[in-house]
C-alpha cells in the first residue's frame, strides 16, 4: 500500500477498468449523415481472443496478507485470457533486487510491464529504462517519482479510505450528542498513513457532534495492533467508535478488545481481509464494516496492460486510449454487502 499521486484522475472501482463487454459508441439516428462512425470502429478490450501479448509483471515480496492477494490477483487475471503470457519474477523488498529482475524482464522485450514497486522512488529510473526501450509500463500502487516513468497508473484511494470511514462512522452517530471516537492508525512516516488520518479529519467534519479524541499510530502487524489498542482502551474509558487503518493489525486490536471485556463500541477496519469480512458477517463482536483498499486493483492493472499491448482502449469509455491514472474506489463493505466482496478477501 502506498501514497496516492497528487493527480487523482478518474475514479472508478477496478470492476469498472476491467476489459469486459466491447464499447458501444453514439451513432446518429441518419444513417446516411457519417454521426459518429469513428466511435462505432473504435477499439476496445474485451475477452474476445486478440493479439498475443506478453506481460511481465514485477511486484515486492509477499510479506503482507495484501501483496500476496495483489500477486494472486494479477496471475488469476491472467490466466483468464488466452492471448496474454505473463512472466512473473520472483519479487523482492530489496529496490537493486527488484531493480535487476525487471531489467531482465526488459531484456526478453515483453509487450508491456506492471510493477509493484518496493519504492517508487528508488525505482523511477528503470520505470524511465522501460518506457524508453518501448515498453509501455502500468504503475501499480506505489508511485514512480515522475509521470515519464509510466504510461498508465493505478492503485488506491488512501484519502478515500479515511473519507469513507468518516462517513461510515458520522452516519451511525449522527444522532447522539457529543459522540466520541478514536483512530488506530498505521506507519507514522508513510505519507499513506498521513492521507488515511487526513480523509478520516476531513470526513468527521460534516458531523459536528462527533469528536476525535485520541489516535494511536501502529506499524500494520499484528502485535502492533494489539499493543497501541491496548494502549487506546485504557486511557479512553469511553467512546462510540474505532476507525482501524489495516486489517492485519486489527487482528491484534480484536484481541486487545477481547481481553479487555469491551463491546460498547463500533469499530470499522481497513483494507478487506477475509477475516474482517468473516467477523463483519458473524456480527458477533464490535467490528461492523471494512473500508477497502482492493487487490482487485493488480488484475485491472493486468486488464489495461492487455488493452496496451493490443492497442486499445477500455469498455466503457470514449477514448480510443486507456486512462494515464485509475484510481480505484475505496468502498465499505458491511453485513450488508458482505457476501458480494467475500470472494476478494485476502489472508
Amino acid at each position: 500500500m502506498t501514497n496516492l499521486p497528487s493527480r487523482r484522475g478518474l475514479l472508478f472501482g477496478a470492476a469498472a477498468v476491467s476489459a469486459g463487454a466491447v464499447l458501444t459508441g453514439c451513432t446518429s439516428n441518419d444513417p446516411d449523415d457519417g454521426g459518429d462512425k469513428a466511435a462505432d470502429t473504435q477499439p476496445a478490450a474485451d475477452d474476445k481472443p486478440g493479439k498475443p501479448v506478453t506481460i511481465g509483471y514485477a511486484g515486492p515480496q509477499a510479506d503482507h496478507g495484501w501483496l500476496n492477494a495483489v500477486n494472486d490477483q494479477a496471475q488469476q487475471r491472467a490466466e483468464k485470457y488466452s492471448d496474454v503470457t505473463l512472466e512473473v519474477t520472483e519479487g523482492s523488498n530489496d529496490t537493486a533486487q527488484q531493480i535487476g529482475q525487471i531489467e531482465t524482464l526488459i531484456n526478453k522485450k515483453v509487450d508491456v510491464l506492471v510493477i509493484l514497486p518496493a519504492d517508487g522512488k528508488a525505482l523511477t529510473q528503470v520505470g524511465l529504462k522501460a518506457m524508453r526501450a518501448g515498453i509501455p509500463v502500468v504503475n501499480l500502487d506505489r508511485i514512480f517519482n515522475s509521470p515519464q516513468a509510466y504510461r498508465c497508473w493505478v492503485g488506491g484511494d488512501n484519502y478515500g479510505m479515511g473519507l469513507n470511514a468518516a462517513h461510515y462512522i458520522g452516519e451511525k452517530l449522527k444522532d447522539k450528542q457529543g459522540a466520541k471516537v478514536i483512530e488506530l492508525a498505521g506507519l507514522d512516516n508513510l505519507e499513506l498513513t498521513q492521507q488515511r488520518t487526513k480523509g478520516f479529519d476531513d470526513g468527521l467534519k460534516n458531523y459536528p457532534n462527533v469528536q476525535k479524541v485520541a489516535r494511536q499510530a501502529a506499524e500494520f502487524t499484528v502485535e502492533s495492533g494489539q499493543a497501541k489498542m491496548a494502549q487506546l482502551l485504557q486511557a479512553q474509558s469511553q467512546f462510540d467508535a474505532l476507525w482501524n487503518h489495516d486489517d492485519d493489525q486489527g487482528v491484534g486490536a480484536l484481541r486487545a478488545i477481547e481481553q479487555a471485556g469491551r463491546d460498547d463500541f463500533l469499530m470499522v477496519g481497513g483494507a478487506g481481509a477475509l477475516s474482517a469480512f468473516q467477523a463483519i458477517k458473524a456480527d458477533s463482536g464490535v467490528l461492523k464494516a471494512t473500508v477497502l483498499y482492493p487487490p482487485t486493483m493488480a488484475a485491472s492493472a493486468i486488464d489495461l496492460a492487455r488493452a496496451l499491448g493490443q492497442g486499445k482502449g477500455i469498455s466503457g469509455l470514449a477514448e480510443f486510449e486507456i486512462p494515464s491514472t485509475v484510481t480505484c474506489y475505496s468502498a465499505v463493505v458491511d453485513k450488508e454487502n458482505v457476501d458480494q466482496y467475500m470472494p476478494t478477501g485476502f489472508k
